[in-house]
């Protein structure tokens, strides 16, 4: 598991470059495309606040391009950052509880058949309408 102190040492040097630079965090979120709280939460060693781990490693990722920092580098020698569980919702409603293999869950076959057939008995008149009239 990754110490606070190692996640604040990678945190403050994303911080200490940006500012060597002389460049807003809005100045950097344009630059970047990144949400200045997004940038504010990678320099705060806080990449709980970043939406999933994926987002979290490519936000790093590019904003260390931005600042002219080695990011496969930081990436490969800190893979712990990125490796928090995925905390995942479940929402029952109507529906989620529908037994497999339920009869009544299958296409009906029938009323698609009849549409299928009306529907070709349909081009078939209005073909033969417009030979009989001359159109085709």
């Amino acid at each position: 598991m990754i110490s606070q102190n190692d996640m604040k040492s990678i945190a403050e040097t994303f911080k200490q470059r940006r500012k060597e630079m002389n460049v807003s965090l809005k100045e950097a979120e344009n630059a970047t495309s990144i949400r200045s709280s997004y940038l504010y939460a990678i320099e705060e060693g806080d990449t709980t606040k970043l939406i999933s781990p994926v987002y979290a490693q490519g936000f790093v990722k590019q904003y260390a391009i931005f600042l002219g920092l080695d990011a496969d580098k930081i990436i490969k020698e800190n893979p712990h950052i990125f490796s928090r569980p995925e905390s995942q919702e479940f929402s029952y409603g109507i529906g989620t509880l529908e037994v497999r293999g339920n009869p009544a869950a299958r296409v009906k076959w029938f009323p698609n058949a009849i549409w299928v057939i009306a529907s070709v008995a349909v081009l078939l008149l209005a073909w033969y309408a417009a030979r009989f009239l001359d159109l085709i």
